[in-house]
């Protein structure tokens, strides 16, 4: 690398160096907040949404059906564990009824999700 040192008052002040070296630079640590970035995204998987239950809800399932069907949970069993009715919850799986925001925070507990990936 070609660099021209600055000094002030016999010590290092600046480095000048040629502008390709410089975008050389500036490319590196572009790459470096990135992998950044991506680290810090797969550190938090635990908030991603698997791509099984993505292509569900895609499909047309309902999020509570997905999600419930991802965790391998049968209907009457969270039904059970929110006490409601399996026919009730199913009423909401296929869209006949729309659950209240209780219904979906009991649901959302029972499946172990934030309330938002059931809206």
């Amino acid at each position: 690398m070609n660099a021209q040192i600055i000094e002030r008052n016999g010590k290092p002040e600046w480095a000048v160096i040629p502008y390709e070296e410089f975008l050389k630079f500036q490319e590196l640590i572009e790459d470096a907040e990135d992998i950044k970035d991506i680290e810090t995204s797969f550190a938090s998987q635990e908030s991603a949404v698997p791509g099984e239950v993505t292509f569900a809800i895609i499909d047309g399932v309902h999020p509570i059906r997905a999600w419930r069907e991802y965790k391998k949970i049968k209907i009457n069993e969270l039904a059970k564990r929110i006490e409601m009715s399996g026919a009730y919850l199913s009423q909401i799986e296929t869209g006949k009824r729309n659950p209240t925001i209780e219904t979906l925070r009991l649901i959302a507990r029972a499946l172990e999700l934030d309330i938002d990936l059931l809206i």
